[in-house]
């Protein structure tokens, strides 16, 4: 008789990334099914990008439904990070954060904001299931580049995300007439984001770089109260600037004419 296969469960974060009173969160049925907050509540194992944050997320899944066993007693591993400045640092484990799901146990991965996988880590584990034969579901919920995109009501058909862009101006520049030649090229949507600090320089370099008729989309704050979406061609986000917020979260997306 074939042993019993735990499920892991790609469950999704809200995009608030903790911007907000701790003494008064946000209902979390804003932003996530009943479903999988449900779903969350009677995990007992967790894979994180990070567990303070994970264990944040639920207690505000235990407000809504009470977890099936105190936070505490709760198994949370957080996922391998990177060595910095190693360049043949050796690859993760994968296979030994998937014990409770070779045990029959499901097992939720969570990232700090988002979806998994989805220009967050976890895709690591995610095709080490795969690769166990493991079950693996994915859960509705918030993400940031395909609420933006379907915002931004550019071309939802076509897009590629392309993450950070080179912090050295002369590279970032390079990048951005590259993928804007690219956009026209393709037809193509082009998604990226920036660390919240350098909101204001991606923008600006954006708009030094791009044609006057290319298409520019910001995202700023998707979820939150106060968020935006502004989509615009870039000779109009020149006459009429826009300033972002250092500490919120955005999505850039242009679109070539």
């Amino acid at each position: 008789m074939t042993a019993p296969r735990g499920t892991l469960f790609l469950v999704p974060n809200t995009l608030d990334l903790g911007a907000f009173d701790p003494q008064s969160p946000p209902d979390l049925q804003n932003v996530l099914p009943l479903g999988v907050i449900r779903t969350a509540a009677r995990l007992q194992h967790w894979v994180a990008e990070n567990a303070k944050s994970a264990r944040a997320f639920l207690k505000r899944v235990d407000a809504v439904v009470p977890l099936a066993q105190p936070l505490q007693s709760i198994d949370i591993t957080e996922l391998p990070r990177p060595r910095k400045g190693t360049a043949h640092a050796p690859a993760p484990d994968w296979s030994a954060l998937l014990g409770p799901a070779r045990r029959g146990e499901d097992l939720g991965l969570i990232s700090e904001a988002g979806l998994p996988g989805v220009a967050d880590p976890g895709a690591g584990l995610v095709q080490a299931a795969h690769a166990e034969g493991l079950p693996v579901t994915a859960l509705p919920g918030p993400s940031s580049l395909l609420l933006a995109l379907a915002a931004s009501g550019l071309n939802g058909q076509s897009f590629a995300f392309v993450g950070y862009l080179p912090v050295d101006a002369p590279a970032r520049t390079a990048r951005l007439r590259e993928l804007e030649a690219l956009s026209r090229r393709a037809g193509q949507t082009q998604l990226m984001i920036e660390t919240p600090y350098r909101n204001e320089a991606l923008l600006a370099a954006l708009l030094a770089a791009l044609q006057p008729a290319t298409r520019l989309s910001v995202s700023c704050g998707l979820t939150l109260a106060g968020g935006f979406t502004r989509s615009d061609a870039v000779s109009a986000w020149r006459s009429r600037p826009t300033t972002l917020p250092a500490d919120v979260p955005a999505v850039f997306a242009l679109l070539a004419a």
